[in-house]
């Protein structure tokens, strides 16, 4: 398993992103996390193509774009062309979850399934050789700072059992809640990529944190 984290920035100071974005590139962290939300599938709305595209300008290290929104097979060529580097798509709202993962890879970025607390791991067995990344919710989708579910530790387990069943190379990301305090078993779990928003950009020293976690 690997050690990697993307910071969330969701919970970055949009009145001076700029700011933040810099702590990013200079920190360890391996990619920015961004979240998109519609306020339809989540109840919340967040920002759009034009941010990414406005971030993508300023990122030295690759962009995880999760896309918290219904019909996101509308979306793939929009966010490729704004720099995603990998796309993550929720399993609850892809009617065809097959067809989506291949026209990600056909548009040249790297995919990702999202699974809310709710959803079972084994849904993504006939799939799972196809994707790139995994992604586990550890609280319910819509909105930062909400308290880890603790069952999700039992489930990346469960993940990395299945993984390794179909011989898969799909990362697992696991994305709530998130800080010093559970980094370490949820890597013992089998994460490879913490996802932090709160913890990092609420914390005296972001770089320091963003550190910790890797640790």
């Amino acid at each position: 398993m690997k050690k990697m984290v993307a910071p969330s920035l969701l919970a970055a100071d949009f009145s001076n992103l700029s700011k933040d974005i810099d702590i990013v590139n200079r920190s360890e962290a391996d990619w920015f996390h961004l979240d998109i939300m519609d306020g339809v599938f989540v109840p919340n709305i967040s920002f759009g193509v034009p941010v990414v595209e406005a971030i993508k300008k300023h990122a030295l290290k690759p962009l995880d774009v999760h896309l918290m929104i219904v019909q996101p097979e509308k979306y793939i060529t929009a966010f490729r062309d704004a720099g995603a580097d990998f796309l993550n798509v929720h399993y609850e709202a892809s009617t065809h979850l097959h067809r989506t993962v291949q026209e990600i890879h056909n548009s040249g970025m790297q995919a990702g399934v999202t699974l809310n607390p709710h959803t079972p791991v084994l849904l993504l067995e006939d799939i799972i050789e196809m994707v790139d990344l995994v992604l586990i919710m550890s609280v319910n989708p819509g909105f930062g700072g909400q308290e880890f579910i603790q069952n999700t530790y039992a489930k990346v387990d469960q993940l990395r059992n299945l993984i390794e069943k179909k011989n898969s190379k799909a990362l697992i990301e696991v994305d709530g809640g998130i800080s010093t305090d559970n980094s370490a078993q949820l890597y013992q779990a089998g994460a490879d990529v913490l996802v932090s928003g709160s913890s990092i950009f609420k914390s005296d020293d972001p770089v320091k944190t963003i550190s910790d976690l890797k640790k």
